[in-house]
């Protein structure tokens, strides 16, 4: 009997036709951005349409993907509420939400492993682009890139996106950048580029020959050597696929740790203008 699948997700479905949003969806995003810019709050588009930049894929999108430093995201959260937005803080280490007639856009600060965080680079290296008629910007390849390199769930894997970005800028992207932002997580770098170079052989060449040499060098040194110590890594990529391993059998959680020191940095700004007030 042949293998059943199900039918994919309309979200997951890549195609070239604009994407045509609900009046009121569209309007909720226009005000959102122009709130942004008529307040100076320093931001980047990610998301679909960053893609939709880079690839020409439209896909459909329940949200905005709003990528800014975990200050500036305060700042916007205070704005929009004053604006009528109902606003909530998901998850301090990396995600708010701000919403309203059942619409509502994403405020990004970092990925919820907290291995990559949104600097205030990464928003000075954003690209002009024009979102719902808004002179904007959106994330550089780059750092749209690299904030893909953890997205592999079961329920979301944004292997093919990185791949596509790839492909769509024909490989023009600073590469030594990249490897800078990925840093000691380098073999997700490598597999994500393994992944692209299976689905587009004939353009192997849009990764660097220096690159391919660097990171194939680095894992042929590494695996031929044992590494006891080495951390258990897989709560990184996903705490739900890997629970058994931290649950059953008594593996580290390492990303316990990455978010516990990306919390204090949190916190310590705020302490610091705590502290700069009462003086």
């Amino acid at each position: 009997m042949p293998e059943q699948h199900n039918p994919p997700e309309t979200s997951s479905i890549t195609f070239s036709e604009p994407q045509i949003l609900v009046p009121r969806q569209e309007a909720l995003y226009r005000e959102v951005l122009m709130e942004l810019e008529g307040h100076r709050i320093p931001y980047a588009v990610s998301g679909a349409f960053a893609l939709r930049e880079y690839t020409g894929i439209s896909r459909m999108t329940k949200d905005l993907d709003i990528f800014l430093t975990a200050e500036d995201s305060l700042r916007a959260l205070g704005n929009l509420r004053k604006r009528g937005f109902q606003c909530e803080v998901c998850d301090p280490v990396w995600l708010s939400k701000a919403h309203r007639d059942g619409y509502f856009v994403d405020l990004i600060t970092g990925m919820s492993n907290a291995v990559l965080v949104v600097e205030p680079c990464w928003i000075e290296r954003a690209r002009p682009a024009t979102i719902v008629g808004i002179k904007t910007r959106v994330l550089a390849p780059e750092e749209l890139l690299a904030s893909k390199l953890f997205v592999t769930r079961r329920e979301r894997f944004d292997g093919a996106d990185i791949a596509h970005i790839i492909y769509g800028t024909r490989g023009k992207i600073q590469w030594k950048h990249v490897s800078e932002l990925v840093g000691e997580h380098w073999e997700m770098l490598l597999w994500a580029l393994l992944f692209f170079r299976y689905a587009y052989p004939a353009q192997t060449s849009y990764v660097p020959a220096s690159l391919w040499q660097d990171l194939l060098g680095r894992f042929s040194s590494d695996i031929a050597k044992d590494q006891p110590q080495a951390a258990f890594r897989g709560s990184l990529v996903d705490e739900n696929m890997f629970a058994i391993d931290l649950k059953e059998w008594g593996l580290e959680n390492i990303l316990e740790d990455y978010r516990s020191r990306r919390m204090a940095q949190i916190k310590k700004p705020k302490k610091a203008m705590r502290m700069k007030r009462a003086g």
